[in-house]
């Protein structure tokens, strides 16, 4: 089994040394390093020590906030890790996931990430519910809004055909029919009537 350490900081007028002497005095024989945000999804450094690890390998780290962004994005890696044999440990924590304690420790942290993601999903599922009691729906605008529904009626009475209705709004003659499509069969027939080369292409 070998211990591989993992250290990183946010930017460069930050010191890695902190978290290097802690890793080494933990008995690290190699240690990769990483100066960036922890928002950053590539990261060289860990991605080198994670290519570099073996089955019953040890990552060990200073803090488990130097190793994840978030906590779905450290079960992510936690996952991953155990997927390959390897184990992790946290010295600022106390966590070692060789150990059945240290494994339990990720276990619950797992199930908070899927009670986080459920919460998320039940918010925004009661979101829509009552948007829609509204008289809302969710998702895109429309784009031909009932300001613009209006004055393309205004325009096709005064004699302009589809296209030019459409052209003069900013419209899309395609949007341009849905809308008319939507407010009842009047409307689809004047527009009809006054743009039927548009109709049939």
């Amino acid at each position: 089994m070998a211990l591989i350490g993992y250290a990183r900081v946010s930017t460069a007028e930050q010191d890695t040394a902190l978290q290097t002497d802690a890793l080494g005095k933990a008995g690290c024989e190699r240690i990769f390093t990483d100066t960036m945000s922890g928002a950053t999804a590539e990261r060289p450094g860990l991605s080198s020590a994670m290519g570099f690890m073996r089955d019953g390998d040890v990552l060990v780290v200073w803090r488990l906030d130097r190793l994840g962004r978030s906590l779905p994005h450290l079960i992510e890696i936690i996952a991953g890790l155990d997927a390959s044999g390897i184990g992790l440990r946290s010295l600022a924590e106390a966590i070692d996931t060789t150990t059945p304690g240290g494994r339990l420790i990720f276990h619950v942290f797992g199930a908070l990430g899927q009670f986080e993601r459920d919460l998320i999903r039940e918010r925004t599922k009661a979101g829509l519910t009552a948007a829609a009691a509204r008289g809302r729906k969710g998702g895109r605008k429309p784009v031909v809004t009932a300001d613009k529904l209006q004055k393309a009626r205004t325009l096709l009475e005064q004699g302009l055909n589809v296209r030019e209705v459409a052209t003069r709004l900013k419209i899309g003659k395609t949007a341009f029919y849905d809308a008319l499509r939507g407010t009842g069969q009047a409307p689809l027939q004047r527009a009809q009537s006054h743009g039927t080369a548009e109709v049939r292409r």
